[in-house]
């Protein structure tokens, strides 16, 4: 499948996408919406082969990630990394691209709750959203992620509270900790697929968005989205939205719940092999009900 690949200059540097497949075709483009906030769009890179049902395909890296412009000088400014900063580059680029009348939207992890707030607005050309893995609020999540902490091995809890505690979150024990949370909830393949370990070389690499708005680590959000919740906003949603998470996801069903009961039009898939990343665990079954999702409706 042929894909193109450019940049589009915004108020703040420039946005890299890419295009796999033919915006002309006659189904309706889906942009791709990465998470982190703070990663790329290399572990999501999966969806492309959504292209081979019909339909254009488009990747991009968020502002301040990936092959777009870094702003390490805006490091810590929650007033500058915010959700409006980056609907408004979503709004930019489908209209650079000249879809803005007619397009879809899947978002995964902060890329779901990226979606839902742009989902929220009601732009007038968006026709499905798909929210893959992602929270309805943070403080849920936070406390989801406590939740599945303390089911893990008491050695590996005392590492990461050790650690916690004495500050020293870079060191080589709390990093095989965190990885072992990772391996059950978050990517169940091991080693991790090239394509999602290049996403997390590129958070370390530059975690300016990923700590100001998140924090240091999935245990521990105290960053400017602390606070984030859109559960009282939900049913503005008004167009067909699917869910998507993984039976052994760090966005627990708890997390995902309030986009089910307050969403009008909406359904559910939950993949029973999978955790944080069903569209890499459990790839052909989820690119097909993605597709069959964004075709019935």
């Amino acid at each position: 499948m042929s894909s193109t690949e450019g940049f589009m200059e915004g108020p703040h540097g420039r946005t890299w996408y890419r295009v796999t497949g033919d915006l002309e075709a006659g189904k309706t483009p889906l942009v791709i919406l990465h998470g982190g906030p703070g990663c790329t769009h290399d572990y999501v890179d999966s969806f492309k082969d959504l292209a081979a049902t019909g339909r254009a395909v488009i990747h991009y890296d968020q502002l301040g990630n990936g092959r777009s412009t870094h702003l390490p000088e805006k490091a810590g400014d929650g007033s500058f990394w915010t959700v409006e900063l980056f609907n408004d580059e979503l709004n930019r680029l489908v209209a650079h691209l000249g879809i803005q009348d007619r397009y879809d939207v899947l978002g995964q992890s902060w890329g779901g709750m990226l979606g839902a707030e742009h989902a929220v607005r009601q732009p007038q050309g968006l026709r499905r959203l798909v929210i893959a893995n992602s929270p309805a609020s943070l403080k849920t999540w936070v406390e989801e992620a406590n939740r599945l902490r303390r089911d893990m091995p008491q050695e590996i809890q005392d590492a990461l509270t050790r650690h916690e505690e004495a500050g020293t979150i870079d060191s080589e024990e709390y990093q095989k900790a965190s990885a072992a949370f990772y391996a059950l909830h978050v990517c169940r393949i091991q080693p991790m697929p090239p394509e999602v370990q290049r996403t997390f070389d590129a958070i370390a690499a530059d975690p300016t968005v990923y700590h100001t708005m998140n924090g240091p680590t999935e245990f521990h959000v105290i960053g400017s989205m602390k606070d984030w919740t859109i559960e009282s906003r939900l049913h503005r949603i008004t167009v067909p939205t699917l869910l998507i998470s993984g039976r052994y996801d760090e966005a627990t069903p708890l997390c995902v719940q309030p986009y089910a009961d307050h969403i009008p039009d909406v359904r559910w898939r939950i993949f029973e092999h999978s955790s944080h990343m069903p569209h890499v665990e459990e790839k052909e079954a989820c690119l097909a009900a993605v597709a069959e999702f964004l075709d019935a409706v």
